[in-house]
């Protein structure tokens, strides 16, 4: 039954019904999501649906990101083939004439494929580079935001980065201090393997004793200290499904938009919610909250506006 499934395919005549405004056949085909024949396959429909979903959710951000003639910044982390970003840049940087897409990727064959990609494309201002996420960011505090080609970082969006990649994703749009930031999670292993090495105590302990209980609550945990950590920095944070389970177990969408400087209230919560827990040297609590413990004293008032 299943690889019946995968063999179903969408006719051309109604692939339309599964498009974007403004979204042409010509860039899908480009990317193989549609076949030569204009015909969409079962995975490749499942993989449309979370780029166009994701794209729409992100509209009024970049509504706002490409108001008043600015020239935006987007980066994708982690871009991997670069689906979003052909699409994000067809759909916004093609028709106003600003704009850039900025995709970091490690694997040197899919920079080299992308690349090529968007020069027959004719993406000018659709960029690959390789390089991780993290290289970008400066080792140095918090107070130099990371920066290319001395151009801030306007939004940050990470589509199944892989473990502690979509940490660094956050990392940086924190850093830059991105407008909005959009990761949706792939395997989140880190935690995981933390609470493996420490005691089980009870009641809380149950959570993570069997390992298949611990990946499961090691990824949940995951997520929600992202969140917290998100709004202790000032970000409004929303956490949903993308789309329906039925077209991918990696679903969990954080869509963070920057609201104000920081977030006491948020930090509080944060520091509640890990002294119930091992100590977990989690690598974007280590880098962005340093020392055994958050100062929440040291924070600014949930109230305070951005600036």
């Amino acid at each position: 039954m299943a690889a019946n499934k995968s063999r179903q395919t969408t006719p051309a005549a109604r692939v339309q019904r599964e498009l974007l405004p403004e979204q042409s056949t010509a860039l899908l085909q480009e990317l193989h999501i549609l076949t030569r024949d204009g015909q969409l396959n079962a995975d490749s429909r499942r993989k449309l649906k979370q780029i166009n979903h994701l794209a729409n959710l992100l509209t009024p951000d970049l509504e706002r990101l490409f108001a008043d003639e600015r020239d935006p910044l987007i980066l994708d982390a982690g871009a991997g083939n670069g689906y979003l970003g052909f699409v994000l840049y067809e759909l916004w940087c093609q028709p106003t004439g600003r704009g850039t897409v900025l995709n970091l990727e490690v694997r040197a064959d899919l920079v080299a494929r992308a690349s090529e990609r968007a020069q027959t494309l004719g993406y000018a201002r659709m960029v690959y580079e390789q390089q991780a996420v993290a290289a970008l960011v400066p080792a140095e505090g918090l107070d130099r935001p990371p920066v290319w080609h001395d151009r801030p970082v306007d939004a940050v969006v990470a589509l199944h980065a892989c473990d502690t990649a979509t940490d660094d994703a956050i990392e940086l749009g924190i850093r830059a201090g991105a407008p909005v930031i959009a990761v949706v999670p792939c395997c989140q292993a880190e935690i995981a393997r933390l609470l493996a090495g420490t005691a089980v105590h009870a009641p809380a302990g149950a959570l993570w004793r069997h390992p298949i209980h611990r990946r499961e609550f090691g990824a949940n945990l995951t997520n929600v200290i992202r969140a917290h950590v998100l709004e202790a920095f000032g970000y409004q944070v929303t956490v949903t499904e993308l789309t329906g389970w039925e077209h991918s177990l990696k679903n969990e969408l954080i869509l963070a938009r920057k609201v104000q400087r920081r977030n006491g209230l948020a930090l509080k919560q944060l520091q509640q919610l890990l002294a119930g827990l091992p100590y977990l040297p989690m690598g974007l609590l280590e880098r962005l909250l340093p020392g055994p413990a958050p100062l929440a004293q040291d924070a600014e008032p949930a109230s305070e506006p951005a600036t």
